[in-house]
Order: C-alpha cells, then structure tokens, then sequence
C-alpha cells in the first residue's frame, strides 16, 4: 500500500502531495492519503467520489485517512 502523510507538508497545500500519489501509483495499487485539513480532505473525497471510486475514511483525532484502490480509468 503506497501511504501518502501530508500532515508535515508545509511547502504546498496538501492535496498537491495527495493527487501526484495518485497519478504515480499503478492501477490496482492500494493508497493511504492521511491528512489533517478538513477542507483538501472533503475536496479528495469529492473527486473519488466523482471517479465513481469506493473509499473508506478513517479518523483518528484531528488525522483524517483515506484507503482506495485505483482503477485504470484514473
């Protein structure tokens, strides 16, 4: 699983990070986005979402996490 923690990330808004894991991984390949900005997090739920991509969220404190697999359409 390709994890992606852009809670450190203080160069570039997070979901930078998020999307450039997303275009590198291989289709089929599991990925874990965590992050801790509601705002990127709900953004990266809506465009899964808009991918027709089943997710699941996870919350643990104030880190919010992301696990999907991508499909070749992406």
């Amino acid at each position: 699983m390709k994890t992606i923690n852009t809670c450190e990330e203080i160069r570039y808004n997070p979901l930078v990070p998020a999307v450039a894991a997303i275009a590198t991984a291989k289709p089929g390949e599991s990925i874990k986005i965590i992050m801790n900005d509601s705002s990127a997090f709900s953004d990266i739920k809506a465009y899964l979402s808009e991918q027709k991509i089943g997710f699941r969220e996870i919350y643990d404190g104030e880190k919010m996490s992301l696990e999907f697999t991508k499909h070749e359409a992406i």
